[in-house]
């Protein structure tokens, strides 16, 4: 099993509707793209200072199902049009379970 964590801090120009907006496109992604076994996208409960804005966790079966994932053509738009205009800071990790 592959666990894909990715956080993402929105530049200041992401208003609260666009935010909003990318974390609806990026909850769609299962359904679209499938091959996930679970998936939370969800933002920060604001408990501290200085986090980042919203998380999205992923399970995969494993290596070969990430991969299909990461470059299916849903995927690849959700991040175009959703996710890299809106983007100031992303950070990833994918870790075997």
């Amino acid at each position: 099993m592959i666990r894909h964590v990715v956080v993402f801090t929105w530049s200041e120009d992401a208003d609260a509707q666009r935010r909003a907006s990318t974390v609806q496109a990026l909850r769609r992604l299962p359904q679209e793209v499938g091959g996930t076994e679970s998936f939370v996208v969800a933002d920060d409960a604001g408990l501290s200072a200085g986090n980042a804005d919203t998380v999205l966790i992923a399970d995969f079966r494993n290596a070969e199902a990430f991969a299909r994932y990461a470059q299916d053509p849903v995927h690849q738009a959700v991040l175009a049009e959703h996710v890299r205009p809106w983007l100031a800071v992303r950070s990833a990790v994918q870790y075997e379970l």
